[in-house]
């Protein structure tokens, strides 16, 4: 069984990073049974990213296994704190306010996507539509585990389900994962 809890282990994390595993059929009814269905958001050229540039992902989407487990729900982007934060696509202006100390902002996007944005010094009211690319606000310092001075944690929702905000960009950077010998033994 442990070796099924790997491969599975193996084929979230190679089909989220956007690529294909092969796995025995035993591992693929584990998977269907155990794993939530994260569907991958549809890839569009109306969307951006919310900091200027290509900023760099310090903090990769992480989903959990169950819902009500811990996980890295969104992505996490380094840039300097004060840096300019626009919507990464046109929408409504859902939630605008302070949670838990940090400044959150969320958009509602076409096709039931939400993207949330913190922490920001908020800059447009909840209600405001906003065009992809206009500014929210600007980024502050003290994300919680970011490694550099200031990141933007960068999430996407459908409905309940969390999914990865990169694939709002188009597809990443594909790496395939060794299986290290010593985890063959189970």
């Amino acid at each position: 069984m442990r070796m099924v809890g790997r491969l599975l282990a193996l084929a979230v994390i190679t089909v989220l990073a956007g690529g294909g595993v092969w796995m025995p059929a035993s591992a693929r009814v584990a998977m269907q049974r155990r794993a939530p269905a994260y569907p991958a958001p549809t890839p569009t050229t109306a969307y951006r990213w919310p900091i200027d540039g290509a900023p760099v992902v310090v903090r990769r989407f992480t989903p959990p296994p169950e819902p009500w487990l811990p996980g890295h729900r969104g992505v996490d982007l380094a840039a300097p704190s004060g840096a300019t934060v626009r919507a990464a696509g046109e929408g409504v202006v859902f939630f605008a306010g302070v949670i838990a100390g940090r400044g959150v902002l969320s958009i509602e996007h076409a096709g039931g996507l939400r993207t949330t944005y913190e922490p920001i010094e908020v800059a447009v009211p909840t209600g405001t539509r906003v065009d992809g690319g206009a500014v929210l606000g600007t980024l502050a310092a003290g994300h919680p585990g970011c490694p550099t001075g200031a990141c933007l944690h960068w999430g996407l929702r459908r409905g309940e389900v969390y999914l990865d905000p990169l694939g709002l960009i188009g597809p990443g950077r594909v790496r395939l994962l060794p299986l290290h010998p010593a985890q063959e033994g189970g």
